[in-house]
C-alpha cells in the first residue's frame, strides 16, 4: 500500500528575504483611511489591527503607524503535517495554504513555510496629528456555525509490517518509527489530506496517506501488524470530519 517517497516536485518559493525572528508588517495611516478599509486591503481584520496596536476605539489619524501583523518562517521537519503545523501555531489550514500559496495539504521535511499570528506588541511611537477622521462603525460579522459531516465509507486496513513496505505515508509519517499512530489513507477527491476525522471503532486519526485502490468513500486504517491488519477484513464505518 504505501509507495517510496516520489522525487520532490518543484516548490513554489517564498517571496522576499525572511528570517527566523518575528517581524512586523506595518502601514502609514493617511488622509481618509479607515480601520475597516485598512483591514481589508491588507487581509487582515479590524479587531486584530486593534489587538496589536492597543487600540481602544475605530479612531485613526493620519501619521499614525500601525502593526498590521507577525510573520515568522517555520521549517517543516520530519512527521511535520500541515494540520499539526498549523493547530501548534494556533492558526488555521485555509490561512497556511493561502499565506504559503500551497494548492494541497501535502508538505515536505525542509520546506520554509510563512506563518502569520495576532500576538500583541507594544504600539509603534506615532506622530499627533491635528487633522479630523472620519470614525466609522465597524460592521458586525456573523460567526458561522460549525458543521459535523459524517460520511459511511467502506474499510479495510494495511501495515507497514510487510517486505518492500517504506512505512513513509503520502504527507511523510514514519509509521515504523511510530507504529500506535492513527493514520488512515484515503481519497484526497473525498477527504482531503490532512485532515483530521473520528472512526468508528478506531478512533480518531488523520488522513495521511494513499492507496492505488482508495477510491471514492473508502478508506485504509493503519494498523501495526500484519495479523492484525488481515483480521480487520472489509467494514463500513461511519467516519466524521472534525476539521
Amino acid at each position: 500500500m504505501l509507495k517510496k517517497i516520489q522525487t520532490l516536485l518543484a516548490v513554489a518559493v517564498l517571496s522576499g528575504t525572511v528570517s527566523a525572528n518575528a517581524q512586523a508588517a506595518t502601514v502609514t495611516v493617511k488622509e481618509g483611511d479607515t480601520l475597516s478599509e485598512l483591514s481589508s486591503l491588507h487581509n487582515t481584520s479590524v479587531t486584530e489591527i486593534k489587538k496589536l496596536n492597543q487600540l481602544t476605539s475605530d479612531v485613526i489619524k493620519p501619521g499614525e503607524v500601525l502593526e498590521l501583523e507577525q510573520k515568522k518562517v517555520y521549517t517543516v521537519k520530519q512527521g511535520d503535517t500541515i494540520w499539526n503545523i498549523a493547530k501548534d501555531h494556533q492558526v488555521s489550514v485555509k490561512q497556511m495554504k493561502k499565506w504559503n500559496k500551497l494548492n494541497s495539504n501535502i508538505i515536505r521535511p525542509g520546506k520554509k513555510l510563512l506563518i502569520f499570528d495576532d500576538i500583541s506588541k507594544e504600539t509603534l511611537t506615532i506622530k499627533p496629528s491635528s487633522t479630523t477622521v472620519k470614525k466609522v462603525s465597524t460592521p458586525k460579522v456573523q460567526t458561522p456555525k460549525k458543521s459535523t459531516k459524517v460520511i459511511t465509507v467502506k474499510a479495510t486496513a494495511y501495515t507497514a509490517s510487510c517486505k518492500g513496505c517504506t512505512g513513509i505515508t503520502k504527507t511523510g509519517f514514519n509509521l515504523k518509527a511510530n507504529p500506535n499512530k492513527k493514520i488512515i489513507a484515503v481519497d484526497p477527491s473525498v477527504i482531503p489530506l490532512g485532515t483530521i476525522v473520528h472512526v468508528e471503532g478506531y478512533g480518531k486519526a488523520i488522513a495521511a496517506d494513499i492507496g492505488g485502490a482508495i477510491k471514492g468513500k473508502r478508506i485504509d486504517v493503519f494498523i501495526p501488524t500484519k495479523k492484525a491488519a488481515i483480521n480487520f477484513g472489509v467494514k463500513r464505518l461511519k467516519v466524521t470530519i472534525l476539521n
